[in-house]
């Protein structure tokens, strides 16, 4: 086709493709009996005249210099999954019919288990927070190894829920200060929400607020594909990022479905899907028809890709920036030269602050940075210059949008980031986390003021309960050093490790521990003080291992055999087999953490934490307020002994 001016017979054939994809993704979700037909069915056109546009290969689904596209809306997981299979990913026919079936390839929403799902989208939102973070490292990519190897866009289809979610707000915002003209957001307008109408509460002027944030907004209809196709050509070549504003029609062709906020998430039921099939000239009795004309047209995707791949290539093979691009793949992080702290009194946000320098000096790819807090968290790679020609992202107050965004980042294929802000505000960004977790990539969250040693500020920015949050969370570490090179080491661990980690610091000076007698950081904790046939085992993280350490000397001095554990990780300990658990855990083991800490009770017979929120005053005061003294965690474990 040509896209410059559609003829008679494109808009046929586009008329057929979007059709298909209209009753694959309704045979899907009704052989299921679950799933959402209402936006795949109104979305049909859009990605059938977006599938022109795409510069993919569906036989390698890892070219880096891919158009990425981002299904926001991952409840209309039906039409992106029809499309990946027309097109000729490895998803098969079999695959559509066990859709949201147990261990397919086609979960109800995206997972990037699935070949060409880019990113894992659920909470709406996330999905246009992360095409903001591939469009933000593509200008990255783009600026390390040129425009001639980096030069494609990113596609984000999203629907009312995305825009109504405020991280879409903060992504949007950020995507206009960098003026990304490599974003395009297709916004599925079709007034619809679970509860009826948007209008019951959601009535803004959407292109207002896209403009106000920098953006180029179209409006089309959003079933006429020439109208579709003009604003894709206009997009492609627009000066700042771009908002398609598509009004739609919810489970278009679906008869009285059609327009319905019940057709969001229901099946259409057998009735409706035949007579739909019959009136756009599919046979009523046939289940995932796919006409012989339209798949050779999708499939012309994996030629078209090979093609540009290859030329893709060829180019690279030519490039001086070849032996960069591969550093950047392969990073070497034997390279990296960490700062020793032997005998150092020092806050662990101060040491993570010369770590993260020392990373960023041998890792390429390593970048980052913080809610607007680096001067706090201490996250500021000196001399390495802001975004995009630098390391430094600079994210405003937006901690779900960097969060998310940086998930973009570390997807993309090329980069190590990491997101900062307080410990207490990782609540900002937990769903994004957890999306971190569910994909199991390399984003580290970097968490400083870890307890109620911040002091003044008091309860409302003391954490009390997230420290259990993150530790509750499958694929995640946590770590919380007790010194500097607890820190260092910690670090080691996380950059080989193939899952998000979090380093929880303190604001506080931390003092440097002596050297630990059995075991170590990478085992999740570790011997530091051993007593023979020990009587009490006191077991901490963080400012309380070395609370630990003066208490073990004063329960000496009563006649005590005490032995005190570091357990930097609780997950990395978690993993260890009940031999070292065994060696470590002797007599009775007492937790000690600043925080609700109820998950010690897996190793310890006794916690001492916090069951309330904190108290404002001076740092000192405070955890004499709530008895982290030696003298009061020596009275504890005494009356423990005793009962």
């Amino acid at each position: 086709m040509n896209l410059d001016k559609l003829e008679k017979t494109d808009l046929a054939m586009l008329t057929k493709m979007a059709n298909t994809l209209r009753i694959l993704s309704a045979d899907m979700v009704q052989k299921a009996n679950s799933g959402h037909p209402g936006a795949a069915l109104g979305l049909s056109d859009i990605v059938a005249v977006l599938s022109l546009h795409l510069q993919h290969n569906p036989k390698d689904s890892s070219w880096l210099n891919r158009d990425r596209l981002v299904f926001s809306g991952g409840h209309a997981s039906a039409l992106l999954y029809s499309f990946l299979h027309l097109s000729g990913y490895d998803l098969s026919i079999e695959d559509l019919k066990n859709f949201r079936q147990l261990h397919s390839k086609t979960p109800g929403h995206p997972e990037i288990s699935t070949q060409g799902v880019e990113i894992a989208t659920g909470p709406l939102g996330q999905g246009v927070a992360n095409a903001v973070g591939f469009a933000m490292a593509a200008k990255k990519a783009a600026n390390l190894l040129g425009e001639t190897l980096i030069n494609h866009k990113v596609y984000c289809l999203c629907g009312d829920g995305d825009l109504q979610e405020g991280i879409s707000y903060e992504a949007c915002s950020l995507a206009g200060v960098h003026k990304l003209d490599n974003l395009i957001i297709i916004y599925d307008s079709n007034h619809i929400s679970i509860e009826g109408d948007t209008a019951l509460a959601f009535d803004e002027n959407v292109a207002q607020r896209f403009i106000a944030q920098g953006f180029e907004v179209l409006d089309i209809n959003g079933h006429d594909y020439e109208a579709i196709n003009n604003a894709l050509l206009k997009a492609k070549n627009a000066t700042k990022p771009t908002l398609i504003i598509a009004h739609t029609t919810i489970a278009k062709a679906a008869l009285t479905l059609e327009g319905s906020h019940h057709s969001h998430g229901a099946p259409l039921g057998e009735e409706i899907i035949k007579k739909m099939k019959e009136n756009l000239g599919f046979d009523p009795n046939s289940h995932f028809e796919i006409p012989a004309d339209v798949k050779i047209r999708f499939e012309s995707a994996v030629e078209l890709g090979d093609l540009a791949q290859a030329k893709w290539r060829q180019i690279l093979q030519n490039s001086p920036k070849k032996e960069l691009l591969n550093e950047l793949l392969k990073p070497d992080f034997s390279k990296v030269e960490y700062p020793i702290f032997s005998g150092k009194d020092i806050a662990t946000r101060d040491s993570n602050g010369e770590i993260l320098n020392a990373i960023a000096k041998s890792v390429m790819g390593f970048l980052g940075g913080s809610a607007d807090l680096a001067p706090s968290n201490k996250t500021e790679l000196k001399g390495f210059g802001d975004f995009v020609v630098g390391k430094n992202l600079h994210f405003g107050i937006r901690e779900h949008a960097m969060a998310a965004i940086n998930n973009g980042f570390a997807r993309y294929g090329l980069f190590l980031p990491f997101s900062a802000t307080f410990f207490i505000f990782s609540e900002y960004l937990k769903p994004a986390a957890r999306i971190a977790a569910l994909m199991k990539i390399k984003h580290f969250f970097i968490f400083t003021h870890d307890s109620i040693g911040v002091g003044e500020d008091g309860p409302t920015h003391q954490p009390i309960e997230q420290l259990s949050t993150f530790r509750a969370m499958p694929n995640f570490l946590t770590f919380r050093p007790a010194d500097g090179n607890e820190n260092a080491a910690s670090w080691q661990i996380a950059l080989k490790e193939n899952l998000p980690c979090a380093f929880v610091l303190s604001r506080q000076k931390l003092k440097a521990l002596p050297q630990g007698v059995f075991g170590g950081v990478e085992n999740g904790a570790y011997l530091l003080k051993e007593s023979e046939n020990a009587e009490f085992t006191l077991l901490a993280s963080g400012s309380e291992v070395s609370l630990c350490l003066e208490t073990a000397a004063l329960l000496e001095q009563k006649g005590k055999r005490v032995s005190v554990i570091s357990m930097p990780c609780y997950e990395l300990f978690e993993r260890q087999d009940k031999a070292y658990k065994k060696r470590l855990l002797q007599g009775r083991v007492i937790g000690v953490e600043a925080a609700s800490a109820n998950e010690l009770y897996q190793f310890c017979d006794e916690v001492f934490g916090i069951k309330s929120f904190g108290e404002s005053g001076k740092d000192k005061k405070v955890f004499a307020h709530f008895g982290f003294t030696p003298d009061k965690l020596c009275e504890f474990v005494l009356k423990a002994d005793d009962e």
